[in-house]
């Protein structure tokens, strides 16, 4: 029996950066994930990044007009 692995879904990716780096800005996660996958869009990464913040897996905030930063909502609650 063959198994064909998937492409690994971009929230895991954001998750998986976030706890090997920690708090970054949205831009510098925007260039880690384009490494990865290749041709992203920063849209693509807002959207992403709604659904982990409305699942309360991270929390975006906002450091300068437009620039927010993004950590995983375990590590700023413990903080």
């Amino acid at each position: 029996m063959e198994r064909v692995w998937g492409p690994r879904p971009m929230l895991n990716a954001i998750v998986e950066i976030l706890q090997k780096k920690g708090a970054m800005t949205d831009q510098d996660l925007h260039e880690e994930l384009k490494n990865t996958y290749g041709d992203v869009s920063f849209r693509e990464v807002n959207a992403t990044l709604m659904k982990l913040e409305v699942s309360g897996v991270v929390r975006v905030s906002r450091l300068l007009k437009k620039k927010r930063r993004v950590e995983l909502a375990a590590a700023s609650s413990a903080s």
